[in-house]
């Protein structure tokens, strides 16, 4: 077991499955633990590189990990799933793991640390609700539509429900009013939570030094400056701002060969949920963009001039995206105006 250079895990709730090699690729041990087994197993492991796919719980293990001193590593499961060889269960699944491991171009997830997990959960939270009052105000257009009553679209439409329900009519039977009444009553419930859920995050993003300095940027507000933070970390672990753009899938489909490049609409890979905030922010700068002088508000202005709206905002969330990268792999703010800046620093360098 000292000679174990490699370990790769396959986790699970209650089982986990473990892949040891040695440094020539060669298997030595095959075993199953029980979550406390495996706790125990490793804390008395010599330290080695102990890889795992990023999903529920591998942040904290992989932290866990790191405190006995181990080298851990996460991978996302798509670039697993190309190692699987034969029928699949859990201990070729570890197997696959170890093989994805060895190659050298391999990419990996950056751990979270348990505030990141935290504010992440904050995040899911409030999507979870915001679906739920989608949810609930359908149910309500859809109730009303049976009995031929139609309301205006969104919640324009929902705050006119009590009004509806005082006006006496025999279009409405008595139970199909109780039934919106509570359903009304609970799209309110879920407004003040999440109302609470932004104060919540938008406190958070003023106190978080990452997350102020990326809401120096325009159209970045507390909500997406925070689950970016959160769930984009330090930038390390890609090479380049495209990286980044491209793990967001901010980039177009690539389908080229014979050496004729073949480009397609935006991939659409990685973390919906960042995605569209940032879209939704570059709708923000286009909408503003006549009114803000920055560099990124200049380029907004000529791009929409030439292209579809819908394009210009991909574009922009793409740029948006490169500039986040920026500013985590650096530490710096954003500079409404870098050539201004860079001209500034070269004058300085040539007085010196």
């Amino acid at each position: 077991m000292a000679t174990a250079t490699l370990i790769g895990l396959d986790i699970g709730k209650h089982t986990f499955h473990a892949v040891a090699q040695d440094v020539a690729g060669h298997v030595l041990y095959k075993r199953q633990f029980t979550r406390t087994g495996l706790i125990e197993f490793l804390a008395t492991h010599p330290p080695c590189r102990i890889v795992m796919e990023a999903c529920a719980g591998a942040h904290w293990l992989a932290r866990k990990l790191i405190e006995f001193g181990h080298h851990a590593q996460l991978i996302a499961p798509q670039y697993i799933r190309p190692f699987v060889t034969g029928n699949k269960n859990d201990f070729i699944d570890a197997h696959a793991i170890c093989e994805a491991a060895c190659r050298p171009s391999m990419r990996y997830v950056a751990i979270k640390s348990m505030q990141q997990q935290a504010v992440s959960s904050l995040h899911r939270m409030r999507e979870a609700r915001m679906a739920e009052r989608i949810q609930t105000t359908n149910q309500i257009h859809a109730l009303l539509l049976e009995f031929g009553i139609t309301l205006p679209l969104g919640m324009r439409g929902i705050r006119q429900v009590p009004t509806l329900l005082a006006t006496p009519s025999d279009d409405l039977p008595v139970m199909v009013r109780q039934i919106l009444l509570q359903q009304f009553e609970h799209v309110l419930l879920l407004e003040r939570l999440i109302q609470v859920l932004d104060q919540q995050i938008a406190t958070e993003a003023r106190s978080n030094d990452v997350a102020t300095r990326l809401m120096t940027i325009p159209g970045i507000g507390p909500i997406t400056a925070s689950q970016l933070a959160a769930d984009a970390g330090n930038a390390k672990g890609y090479g380049k701002a495209r990286d980044f753009a491209a793990s967001l899938g901010l980039v177009p489909r690539q389908h080229s060969t014979g050496g004729k490049a073949k480009l397609l609409g935006i991939s659409r890979r990685g973390d919906k949920s960042l995605r569209r905030l940032l879209v939704q922010c570059a709708h923000v700068i286009m909408l503003n963009a006549t009114r803000w002088d920055s560099a990124i508000a200049e380029w907004t202005r000529e791009l929409m001039v030439r292209r579809h709206g819908n394009v210009v905002a991909c574009a922009v969330a793409n740029k948006l995206a490169r500039v986040v990268w920026a500013i985590l792999a650096t530490g710096d703010e954003y500079h409404p105006h870098p050539r201004t800046l860079h001209e500034k620093t070269n004058r300085r360098q040539n007085r010196r």
